[in-house]
């Protein structure tokens, strides 16, 4: 099934044909053989998805914090079926040589996505990728042409929109045409989740490799573990929280309308409130991505109060008929003409696996969707066919968003043809859509011709 076919079916078509098709459970599907690179909060969370809804031996971890890695395989001998320990390595070369894997989950910072993803796509075996799927565009056009030379299945983490909720939502509200003629999508994120600190630069401890974590990213001093959100305040690793979260609610939006490629990008922002920390990413943002008789428009700030606190980070859908608010934790639909509202909330599942009350750092609400996506992502390893999150769908998310930062970057709109790999008449702009190395790694747009 592919993209349009989902379009047509609709959601109850793709809940059943798509996300549901063992519906008697992981006892269906073969055993397979899986590693994992990046053992930190999403990657950990990735793989312990997997292991409730597929028979797996976790075989490598690899991670280089060997604290991470131990944790990660300790976690792992205590789920899997057969209670043995995965073997963990410090580096993802020797891990994919020294062992046969039908699945790779990537779960490290978005610097190493594309280097690690293509090698073990190379390696022969199926991805589990997570989102943002790239750090530049030209990453992200040669992660796309190397699943389609090595024939693999590659799955991306833009789980979100699978939330039991959300698909309700796309059945019953856009596709039965409650909202009529849709020419306003309003997307934000007003989390304070930019790091404003100012650590000391200090000695790297001897558990972790601070040399092989920077990989191909330009060399910062080290001041503390990069952990969770310390990386993520910095764009040599990034794109900060356009990257981060725009690209989740801009993917759930192409997602329930169809669309593809914006026609035109713009956006401004910077650091215009707290500019002491060494955080360099932006604190207040916008972006317009627009499409035929359509505007999709983010909005983030990391202080100050949300518009609506309970849609701090959502989308909200304009038709002529009504208003659709949607998150990640519920949706509200409301009719122009005083029709009836209509109100869920997400499916969080706790009974059904028990396991996750001792879960550190357990996302309840992204359990149930992440599980959707390992689904649907496992039937299309065993019928070769293209996923929901598909690499391409994911690159198209991923970069537009990596685009509106270039375009505030620029001060100007960005046009991009992905039959060429550039913006249409701007060199400048072209430049930026692939960043510089740091050696001796090499960037993968290398290889693509």
């Amino acid at each position: 099934m592919n993209r349009r076919d989902v379009i047509k079916t609709g959601a109850a078509g793709l809940a059943v044909s798509m996300i549901g098709s063992h519906v008697a459970g992981a006892e269906e599907r073969k055993m397979y053989r899986v590693g994992l690179i990046g053992a930190g909060w999403y990657g950990k969370n990735d793989l312990m998805r997997l292991i409730q809804v597929a028979p797996v031996e976790v075989v490598s971890i690899c991670d280089v914090d060997k604290h991470q890695a131990a944790e990660a395989a300790e976690w792992t001998a205590q789920r899997q079926k057969s209670k043995k320990t995965p073997r963990t390595y410090g580096d993802y070369r020797q891990m994919l040589n020294e062992n046969h894997h039908d699945i790779v989950l990537v779960g490290t910072p978005d610097h190493w996505h594309a280097l690690c993803a293509i090698a073990a796509m190379e390696s022969g075996a199926d991805i589990y990728c997570q989102k943002p799927i790239s750090r530049d565009v030209l990453e992200g056009e040669a992660m796309v042409a190397a699943a389609r030379k090595h024939n693999r299945v590659v799955q991306i983490g833009t789980q979100r929109k699978l939330g039991p909720h959300l698909l309700d939502a796309k059945k019953n509200v856009i596709e039965a045409g409650l909202l009529g003629k849709i020419a306003q999508v309003d997307i934000c994120c007003y989390f304070h989740m930019r790091v404003n600190e100012n650590p000391p630069v200090s000695p790297v401890p001897d558990f972790f490799d601070y040399e092989m974590w920077t990989g191909p990213a330009p060399m910062r001093p080290f001041d503390k573990l990069p952990h969770v959100r310390w990386w993520r305040t910095f764009m040599e690793y990034g794109n900060g929280i356009m990257g981060d979260m725009c690209v989740h609610m801009l993917d759930l939006t192409r997602f329930m309308l169809g669309l593809r490629w914006p026609k035109r990008i713009t956006s401004s922002g910077g650091i215009f409130v707290d500019k002491k920390p060494k955080s360099n990413i932006a604190d207040t943002q916008t972006a317009t991505f627009e499409y035929d008789d359509l505007n999709v428009t983010w909005e983030q700030r990391s202080w100050g109060r949300a518009a609506d606190p309970k849609y701090a980070w959502s989308a909200t859908f304009y038709g002529d008929k009504g208003t659709l608010k949607a998150s990640t934790e519920s949706y509200d639909f409301t009719a122009e003409s005083g029709g009836k509202s209509i109100h869920k909330d997400a499916l969080y599942e706790r009974e059904k696996y028990p396991e996750e009350a001792t879960e550190k750092d357990m996302d309840w609400v992204g359990a149930p969707a992440t599980r959707a996506n390992i689904k649907n992502f496992l039937d299309c390893v065993e019928s070769r066919g293209r996923p929901i999150s598909d690499i391409e769908e994911g690159h198209i998310s991923t970069s537009s968003c990596i685009m509106a930062n270039i375009a505030a970057q620029l001060g100007r709109a960005i046009v991009y043809d992905p039959a060429k790999r550039q913006v249409v008449g701007d060199a400048e702009a072209t430049a930026l859509l692939r960043r510089a190395y740091r050696e001796p790694w090499k960037h993968p747009a290398d290889g693509v011709a």
